[in-house]
């Protein structure tokens, strides 16, 4: 049953096992040489792989700017192939990393990651990226992402995590939730709720709309941290973990 084969082998090219899906594409062939989709599938399966390999090969030769055009390229081939396309992204975060474009290298760990949740080392890659760009509040949360996703407890990312909350609580860039909400430490939910929904009101970019573009963008900034600020406060456990870590340094 040549559909039943084809329906296979395009399941094994999703699941980027190639080897198989190849196996099964040129049966498909050999039963009907004339099989347009099958014919079409297993060209562009072989074109994704080769054209990701040659990527690999100039990175470990040191042609990062090659690599980054050759993954680039990579990635324009099949857009529904979700699991090679993840890897293709984070190829291509390591070459922007080595590059020092640590931003690029965000991106490409996001993009990633979007398409496979579970990307450990995806999620490490941006941790270590945003520490270099000293977000060290997206640095914490990514190391505590692949804590959660780690089967076993992993030392070095353990240790990972200890310097970016370190180096969190150092940064001058550190917010102080509480001063953005404008409530006392010891404020209760109801006290949290209620100065977040006043000082929105106030800061919210719709009542801003007539001001200069300098006004709107500072409103905007103001929104935003209310925001991060009420997400934090609001919820128990993260308060509870961010008092700790005011606390604890």
């Amino acid at each position: 049953d040549v559909d039943s084969l084809l329906v296979r082998g395009m399941c094994l090219y999703y699941q980027d096992n190639y080897d198989s899906a190849f196996s099964h594409f040129q049966q498909v062939l050999r039963l009907a040489p004339d099989y347009a989709k099958a014919g079409k599938t297993y060209r562009k399966a072989k074109q994704l792989k080769t054209q990701k390999e040659e990527g690999n090969l100039a990175f470990k030769q040191g042609k990062l700017k090659e690599a980054l055009a050759i993954y680039t390229k990579t990635l324009a081939i099949d857009p529904d192939n979700k699991l090679t396309n993840s890897k293709v992204y984070y190829n291509r975060a390591l070459v922007n990393s080595k590059l020092g474009n640590h931003c690029q290298t965000v991106e490409d760990c996001s993009a990633a990651l979007k398409l496979n949740k579970g990307y450990i080392k995806a999620l490490l890659l941006r941790a270590k990226s945003h520490g270099s760009l000293e977000k060290h509040e997206e640095c914490v949360r990514d190391y505590e992402a692949c804590i959660r996703l780690e089967k076993n407890t992993n030392e070095e990312t353990q240790r990972l995590l200890e310097e970016a909350r370190i180096a969190l609580m150092k940064s001058p860039k550190r917010k102080d939730y509480y001063k953005i909400l404008g409530v006392d430490k010891n404020a209760n939910d109801d006290e949290i709720k209620k100065a977040y929904r006043k000082r929105a009101l106030v800061h919210h970019p719709d009542r801003h709309s007539s001001a200069t573009e300098e006004e709107q963008k500072e409103q905007e900034r103001s929104f935003k941290d209310l925001n991060e600020a009420y997400t934090m406060l609001s919820d128990p456990e993260k308060r509870s973990r961010y008092d700790r870590e005011n606390d604890e340094y």
